[in-house]
């Protein structure tokens, strides 16, 4: 028996578009933690040296990370990319609440991912139906 159990596996890989969507959420979430740096210069006290390397090592991170979404480790190093946004509420609380914001898309991430698994092996996806 399989790991699709009784079911045949699908035609196309359904894992291939889920890494997808989860390596062009990581590259949109870089470009909007890189669009906060202005915020974070002009709003508060303003941007430092501790502050700034944070945000853009934050944004570089997630752009690797989008690039690794096929290894098994992907979705708890992206967790912890959501963790460390939260953490940045420490320099400014607009990086907080963008970790925030972002922590709900990735939680829905997931329960996609437990979606996509659960009728892989119920054998509903449409690649599985004869």
């Amino acid at each position: 028996m399989s790991e699709y159990g009784e079911f045949k596996p699908p035609a196309k890989d359904p894992w291939k578009g889920f890494r997808g969507v989860c390596a062009g959420t990581l590259v949109l979430e870089a470009i909007v933690v890189l669009l906060a740096l202005p915020v974070v210069a002009t709003v508060g006290g303003g941007i430092t040296w501790v502050s700034g390397t944070y945000i853009v090592a934050l944004a570089v991170l997630m752009i690797l990370g989008a690039g690794l979404q096929g290894r098994s480790w992907a979705i708890p190093f992206d967790v912890a990319l959501q963790v460390a946004m939260i953490v940045g509420w420490v320099f400014h609380p607009a990086i907080g609440s963008l970790g925030i914001l972002f922590s709900a898309v990735w939680a829905y991430i997931i329960y996609l991912r437990r979606d996509i698994t659960d009728r892989l092996r119920q054998g509903l996806l449409p690649g599985q139906r004869d």
